[in-house]
């Protein structure tokens, strides 16, 4: 597995984020149970930053709190054999492409303190949204958005980060 984590913004984080980072992922993948060893790249920015990306893919004007950039095309979520026929493999690692992730630290700080939870639980929650993005989740329909937030809950639970942390 090779997790690629760019710190792109000023704020000081006062957790061990690459340990989280690493920690999330892996056993993101292991519960999707993807076949595959997997490449992930995560940047953390700053409202601005993420602004200006959502505009220029989303044509959405605003700052978000993450963005989600999967390289697979799913016919369903979780559906890993069909991807052997697509370019999403790393010639020289033979690694699955999941895709890139995009977290605003400004919003973590404002909706961890608005939900009244600890910074590392809004952090993991962003990543373990987005991961279900790169697995072929989406919340376009309320059953889909029903589905994908009993997921990020159970996989949340699973690691040991509540809403009563922090």
């Amino acid at each position: 597995m090779t997790i690629y984590i760019e710190n792109e913004q000023e704020k000081e984080i006062p957790f061990d984020y690459e340990e989280l980072i690493q920690k999330v992922i892996a056993f993101c993948i292991q519960y999707v149970n993807c076949p595959y060893e997997a490449e992930v790249s995560v940047v953390i920015t700053d409202d601005e930053t993420i602004r200006v990306t959502n505009s220029e893919f989303r044509n959405l004007d605003k700052s978000t709190d993450v963005l989600s950039f999967p390289m697979c095309e799913y016919e369903a979520a979780e559906q890993f054999e069909p991807l052997e026929e697509q370019d999403v493999f790393h010639p020289d690692t033979g690694e699955l492409l999941l895709g890139d992730i995009m977290i605003s630290f400004d919003h973590v700080l404002t909706q961890a303190e608005e939900y009244g939870h600890s910074l590392v639980r809004e952090f993991a929650f962003l990543l373990v949204h987005s991961m279900l993005h790169l697995f072929g989740h989406d919340h376009e329909t309320e059953e889909e958005r029903l589905k994908m937030e009993d997921k990020q809950e159970e996989i949340l639970n699973l690691l040991g980060i509540t809403r009563c942390d922090g």
